[in-house]
């Protein structure tokens, strides 16, 4: 018993002190927790329930791009300031609105690990709305983000063994251990990976495949030869369940065209709607275009799902999250 106290002591002295043999103070954090795309939202009742909360709703909960009907970016969770204690302080995106010195900031893990908390603050109301109008992308974008991180770490504990899909394309790419292969082609001319995983209402989808740097060109066409060369690669692979039918863009909408950041290369983003040619069978797709330089080609990874009758913002995000993952070799 005293060598185990003895050494505990030594372990806890060792962590507890620099490279200087200085003590420092570590901060064991707990757990965060939270479901997925849902955001705390720390302010007084009082400004939640005036403009102001009109104003973080209006950012925080506007519809999602690309879904057949509105869903919200974010689930939204106010909690009053003067409760935001103890275990609720363990949620992992936390917006909070103050009143007091106009400022902005984003910290990480705080009171928990992992964790985004971002803090607007101003003076009243008018000036805490500017700020977070003026600050919106950014707010966005870092809780997002975070969200993003934490689905993909939940994912990598039980990874899908697709190797040779990978290889075949020179990447890496993390799949949860649910998904499977439907289809897959590896020539020197013919590089397409159907990746499926199997819902109660329907499956959820990603493509990868390769076009030529030369394949799309980035000017007024850009939309048109985007759809040409996604309808193309449906009616090639993705045949419906009757004869002549085919995976297509749904043409009543027209896709909405980003530009992104995916393995620090440019990428274009699409949001649309897809249908079956002679089928009444539709749902959401979003596409990645990502400008391979080096081996002169864009590589592309489309996720789309099929799922009636329930929501699919969230299936939507663990696409783009799985997606986001992509490494180029």
């Amino acid at each position: 018993m005293r060598k185990f106290i003895l050494l505990v002591t030594i372990v806890a002295t060792t962590l507890s002190c620099n490279n200087n043999g200085k003590k420092e103070n570590i901060k064991i954090l707990p757990d965060s927790a939270g479901p997925v795309n849902k955001i705390a939202i720390v302010i007084n009742n009082e400004l939640w329930e005036n403009s102001v909360g009109d104003t973080v709703r209006s950012i925080m909960a506007q519809s999602i791009d690309g879904l057949p009907q509105p869903e919200p970016m974010f689930s939204l969770n106010q909690i009053p300031t003067q409760v935001f204690t103890g275990f609720a302080k363990q949620n992992r995106s936390i917006l909070k609105i103050e009143q007091g010195k106009a400022d902005f900031k984003i910290e990480r893990d705080v009171h928990a690990r992992p964790q985004k908390i971002v803090t607007i603050s101003g003076k009243d109301i008018a000036e805490i709305k500017e700020q977070i109008i003026n600050k919106a992308d950014n707010i966005v974008e870092a809780l997002k983000e975070e969200e993003i991180r934490y689905k993909q770490s939940q994912m990598s504990k039980s990874l899908s063994n697709t190797t040779d899909v990978q290889e075949s394309l020179g990447i890496k790419v993390k799949f949860p251990s649910y998904y499977r292969v439907a289809k897959t082609t590896a020539t020197p001319e013919d590089k397409f990976n159907w990746i499926k995983r199997d819902l109660p209402t329907g499956y959820t989808n990603v493509l990868f495949y390769e076009l030529p740097l030369s394949a799309i060109k980035k000017n007024d066409s850009l939309v048109s030869e985007i759809i040409k060369t996604r309808d193309s690669i449906g009616k090639k692979y993705i045949a419906g369940p009757v004869d002549g039918s085919y995976m297509a863009t749904e043409m009543a909408y027209a896709p909405h065209v980003y530009e992104t950041i995916i393995d620090n290369k440019p990428t274009i983003e699409v949001k649309g709607l897809w249908d079956v040619k002679k089928q009444f069978m539709s749902g959401p797709f979003l596409m990645y275009l990502i400008e391979d330089k080096v081996n002169n080609r864009y590589l592309v990874a489309e996720g789309f799902v099929y799922a009636p009758s329930v929501s699919k913002r969230n299936y939507v995000f663990e696409l783009e999250s799985i997606i986001r993952s992509i490494k180029i070799n």
